[in-house]
């Protein structure tokens, strides 16, 4: 009975994560970002943040991918258990000082202040693989188009 007690309690924390859980249009994540500072910041542009993004998550908050080496990935950007955020079950730095669970919920405060946090570091936006492949001197212009957004487009920074 109490392994029941045990099932029921972790079906209910998923189901509250999931519920607070979004999926991000195009056009609101990126008014989003650029409310919160992205634009620009370490010469990055909001099509980069946003180019990431999609191939990170799809723009979704509830995404975890599970890596080989054992740690995992959480949120719309992906940060990384081993590095940024602490699961309770990878060992990790814990650079950004917070709980891998809250990168899971609608409310991108905390998930773009630890991204500010990566971008800082010395691998700039390149710490994301998907970035690299996918965005880095490609034309960014597409992720803003019909949001009707008068931010700069261009990626001025691009590092290696």
């Amino acid at each position: 009975m109490e392994a029941w007690g045990t099932v029921v309690a972790i079906l209910a924390t998923l189901m509250v994560a999931t519920v607070d859980a979004k999926i991000y249009g195009r056009c609101e994540l990126a008014v989003k970002l650029d409310k919160a500072g992205l634009n620009g910041f370490k010469g990055y542009t909001i099509g980069d943040w946003m180019c990431m993004a999609h191939y990170e998550s799809g723009f979704d908050t509830s995404f975890v991918d599970h890596n080989p080496d054992g740690s995992s990935d959480y949120g719309i950007f992906q940060l990384n258990s081993a590095w940024w955020c602490d699961n309770g079950v990878t060992p990790t730095w814990n650079l950004c000082h917070m709980d891998c669970r809250d990168l899971l919920n609608r409310h991108l405060l905390d998930d773009i202040v630890c991204a500010k946090q990566v971008v800082s570091s010395r691998n700039g936006m390149t710490a994301w693989d998907s970035w690299t492949k996918h965005c880095y001197g490609h034309d960014l212009s597409e992720w803003l188009k019909g949001c009707n957004m008068r931010v700069r487009i261009d990626s001025k920074k691009m590092n290696s």
